[in-house]
């Protein structure tokens, strides 16, 4: 509009859909952050989850699984975490525990395990661990038994103290659960500085349980067939024969952390002509195939060793390697055969031949050592009718051989020049001991604990 010629001009705008355009532009980037934030929370969330079931799975050690669940836990869901494992009927083992200010938590309040407990107790944790849902909690703490804290029940007491030295304000006991078994508890707790545990906190809680608990039952089965197969394998090892002119020794020690047991052997048995066959022995594999094919090839060595006593030992694993070939005994295996014999002038001769294994160690009455090196060949059922040799050497009155499988000189940690260093130092040390004290003693003292052991040894009789 115009207000006369020189006047001033005035436009007039309409705001309206322009403001209703802007603030549809604000809620879409508003949207979209929303959007962002939440598919970042989840990503996050994703990926914790994906770094706590590789812990879980990456050990099938359950106190390791439990405690670097524990670590993970804290502080990303609470202040400190308490994992408590049921052992037996109303008992319980506390197996993992961590809090984000050990400086200020004494160790002994997170370290004692739980009392027992009755099936009907009223205490949150053994109503939990008795098949209830999760639990929530918030200070002020008490057992849930109506009656004095003097008389009340003592796993709610104890659970009530040590929530108290934590200095918790809001807690959480979530069942470790798997199907209808409960094999224990998640105790999540947080400060008075923390927020309370949300809905989503109690979700993602139940789900770290969930997971723990698949890890544990994975952990439980692989320990069930590590149990079979060490019964297994022990079922298999045969007795010692009587044999009064020599000393005979054997001892075979299972791994006591894992399932690697199921396919060392050692063996010894008298020939047609009166020589005397030592064996040590180990098949591919740690498990119950492998003790099973450990079977299989240790009968038939005996059965050729029987069946053509003339025959040198390399010619007898010569022949065991061709009948593992035909037969499809194992894929492969170590092996060292060794012969005994008298001779008439009451000296005492060893023929030997080595399969891929570690040599005999021959310790003499004054203990001095050395290892028998010759008659080395490639292990049993790479190539079949390989030559392979053997060796003989008179044995000195008094002395010592000794057949043992690499769990005795070969760790993770250990290489096996060190591991056979270590050997001879060990048995040059303990050499006047009773023969089957010595082979307990090598196998407490050297080797891994993770890998099984076997040793065979047998003691010629001293000088008249």
């Amino acid at each position: 509009a115009a207000d006369g010629p020189g006047g001033a001009v005035v436009v007039f705008h309409d705001t309206g859909a322009e403001r209703e355009r802007i603030d549809r532009s604000a809620d879409r980037y508003a949207y979209s952050e929303m959007a962002r934030e939440q598919a970042e929370y989840e990503l996050a969330e994703a990926t914790w989850l994906g770094d706590l079931t590789l812990a879980l799975v990456s050990t099938l050690e359950a106190d390791e699984a439990l405690a670097r669940v524990a670590r993970l836990l804290v502080p990303r869901l609470a202040d400190a975490a308490v994992i408590d494992l049921v052992v037996d009927r109303g008992r319980v083992r506390r197996t993992a525990w961590t809090h984000q200010d050990t400086d200020q938590v004494p160790a002994e309040v997170l370290e004692a395990d739980p009392p027992a407990y009755a099936e009907a107790s009223a205490a949150p944790l053994a109503q939990v661990l008795t098949g209830g849902p999760t639990q929530y909690l918030s200070a002020p703490f008490h057992t849930g038994d109506p009656a004095p804290p003097a008389e009340g029940d003592a796993l709610g007491r104890a659970t009530t103290a040590m929530l108290t030295e934590l200095a918790a304000e809001h807690v959480l006991i979530v069942p470790v659960r798997l199907r209808t078994s409960t094999f224990g508890a998640l105790t999540l707790s947080r400060g008075a500085a923390g927020p309370p545990f949300s809905a989503a906190d109690r979700v993602l809680a139940e789900e770290v349980a969930r997971r723990t608990a698949l890890g544990l039952d994975n952990a439980r089965l692989h320990a069930q067939q590590a149990d079979i197969a060490a019964t297994l394998q022990r079922a298999l090892l045969t007795d010692l024969p009587d044999v009064s002119t020599l000393e005979l020794a054997a001892h075979y020690r299972p791994a006591e952390r894992t399932a690697e047991v199921g396919g060392d052997w050692y063996d010894a048995f008298p020939l047609p002509d009166g020589d005397l066959a030592l064996v040590v022995g180990d098949v591919t594999g740690h498990d119950i195939q492998a003790a099973a094919r450990m079977s299989e090839l240790r009968n038939m060595l005996r059965a050729l060793a029987v069946d053509r006593p003339d025959e040198d030992p390399g010619t007898i694993l010569r022949r065991l390697d061709n009948a593992q070939a035909h037969l499809g005994l194992a894929d492969s295996a170590t092996v060292v055969l060794a012969r005994l014999h008298a001779l008439p002038d009451g000296a005492w001769q060893l023929s030997w031949s080595t399969a891929g294994h570690p040599p005999p160690l021959l310790i003499t009455a004054d203990g001095r050592t050395r290892y028998l090196t010759d008659a080395h060949s490639m292990l049993i059922g790479l190539r079949p009718n390989t030559v392979r040799p053997t060796a003989t050497t008179e044995l000195p009155p008094g002395s010592t051989v000794l057949l043992y499988t690499d769990g005795l000189i070969e760790s993770r940690t250990q290489d096996i020049d060190t591991g056979m260093t270590r050997l001879r130092q060990h048995t040059a040390v303990h050499h006047a001991q009773p023969l089957d004290r010595l082979c307990v003693t090598l196998a407490r003292t050297l080797g891994d604990i993770r890998d099984d052991i076997t040793l065979i040894a047998a003691r010629i009789p001293p000088a008249p």
